[in-house]
């Protein structure tokens, strides 16, 4: 087991969400003793490729740190680390991140209508980015279980999810962990569990199973 002392953990929200959306988690993992900041990007009028080179820049700027990505965030930490390998990340942490695309975004991008909704970072949800990881950081996927969102409701899915995203969804080759927990896609940020379990991440490289 490795524990890593840095403090610093940089947040990346979802789509549809702002900066503020990640308050709560920020305030749970500076009470676990992180140095939480969280990094605002527009995720669907610029989409990934607007947001990576300001990404990468911020990451070259600033002391080594952590990632913690919720959703479409984490996809966003991986492709800065993928294309800029030599980044001070350590580990990074993916809460509900459809690694393997996302079946929810594909029936909204086959709609005529709603499919606008997911602007320039359409493609990033719907295809599957990552087969496997084999970057240098160490990266845990936290996922849920409680399901309440959108994918059951227009039914792009039947099996267990977080009601936005299917828990295969989140599982890649190369991952350091992975752990479900009880709670929908948004209230994975929310969850005092998937915080801890984050904090736990993030120091040891592992999550906290209690054994």
């Amino acid at each position: 087991m490795t524990i890593v002392t840095a403090r610093n953990v940089l947040l990346l929200h979802g789509i549809w969400n702002t900066r503020l959306w990640l308050a709560p988690l920020a305030a749970r993992l500076r009470g676990a003793g992180f140095a939480p900041r969280v990094f605002g990007y527009a995720s669907v009028f610029g989409g990934l490729e607007q947001a990576l080179p300001q990404l990468i820049q911020a990451l070259r700027d600033a002391a080594p740190t952590h990632l913690l990505g919720h959703s479409l965030g984490g996809m966003v930490a991986l492709e800065a680390l993928r294309r800029a390998p030599d980044l001070p990340v350590a580990r990074v942490v993916c809460l509900g991140t459809p690694l393997r695309g996302s079946a929810t975004a594909r029936w909204l991008s086959a709609h005529p209508v709603l499919g606008k909704v997911l602007g320039r970072s359409a493609d990033t949800l719907c295809q599957a980015g990552f087969s496997a990881w084999d970057g240098v950081a160490e990266v845990g996927m936290v996922a849920g279980d409680v399901p309440r969102g959108l994918g059951r409701l227009v039914r792009a899915f039947d099996d267990v999810s977080d009601g936005t995203v299917r828990v295969a969804e989140t599982h890649v080759a190369g991952l350091s962990d992975h752990i479900v927990v009880p709670a929908s896609h948004s209230g994975l940020v929310l969850s005092a569990e998937a915080a801890r379990q984050a904090s736990a991440f993030l120091t040891h490289g592992r999550f906290d199973r209690g054994l």
